[in-house]
């Protein structure tokens, strides 16, 4: 079996955020034979949206890993967790509520701009996001984005509060004590049970880097480099690689 987790923003998506241009590499990977992850900073709402697009129908990893969302009878055996609607829900970071009690208390001192505390007019400028998928971003469940900051250190004051705060490629994410990599490793531990596993992984961010430690085969779009990943030049190029 091969598992392939698949960052959203900057890796399938351009800068209108349309899931059209990836959809031929969706559809060939299926072709292929993979297990299509989607593993990404982006709320379930808004990773709902490319799923109904990109016709996915696996588990799917959201918000910087802090909750793993498996569709109820996905698996042929349980899967602990909570349960959420359709989803059995493996939760590993913080709840929202508490991540925006934290970012209320220093969001003054430190000039913070985020979800929580913007419109959406301000959430469709800062992000570039049209309205209908501004909306989505804005229902948020385990994590906040920063989007500007007028000081520094702020950063370590979450980490003091037991938050973390993640670069992504242009905002800060705020979140529990997880990442993309244990979210990935809770649910290959999953897969692994339906037999062996081969396991992918493509991004661009730093927020990937905890993702590229704990597949087989991990590769990296844009500027950045890690000692595990491949450079590609786009998730195009990842085709011809791997398929």
């Amino acid at each position: 079996m091969k598992v392939i987790f698949l960052d959203l923003d900057k890796t399938l998506l351009g800068d209108d955020y349309s899931p059209e241009p990836a959809r031929p590499v969706i559809e060939a990977l299926k072709k292929a034979g993979f297990e299509v992850v989607l593993n990404s900073s982006k709320t379930r709402a808004e990773q709902e949206y490319y799923r109904r697009a990109w016709k996915l129908e696996g588990p799917f990893i959201v918000e910087n890993g802090s909750a793993v969302f498996v569709p109820k009878g996905y698996f042929p055996f349980a899967v602990s967790g909570i349960e959420k609607g359709e989803y059995t829900v493996i939760e590993l970071g913080e709840r929202y509520e508490r991540i925006i009690a934290v970012l209320e208390a220093i969001a003054d001192e430190y000039g913070l701009r985020y979800y929580g505390n913007s419109s959406l007019d301000e959430v469709k400028a800062f992000t570039g996001l049209p309205e209908e998928l501004a909306r989505l971003a804005m229902l948020r469940e385990y994590s906040e984005t920063v989007f500007k900051w007028k000081k520094s250190g702020f950063e370590k004051v979450l980490e003091r509060a037991g938050l973390k705060a993640v670069r992504g490629s242009r905002f800060v994410n705020v979140i529990g004590k997880t990442d993309k990599g244990m979210a990935a490793k809770v649910l290959l531990k999953l897969y692994s049970r339906l037999g062996h596993v081969e396991s992918y992984a493509v991004g661009d961010g730093e927020n990937d880097f905890p993702l590229f430690e704990v597949v087989d085969n991990a590769f990296i779009v844009g500027e950045l480099a890690h000692p595990k990943a491949k450079h590609i030049s786009s998730i195009e190029e990842l085709l011809e690689v791997i398929t």
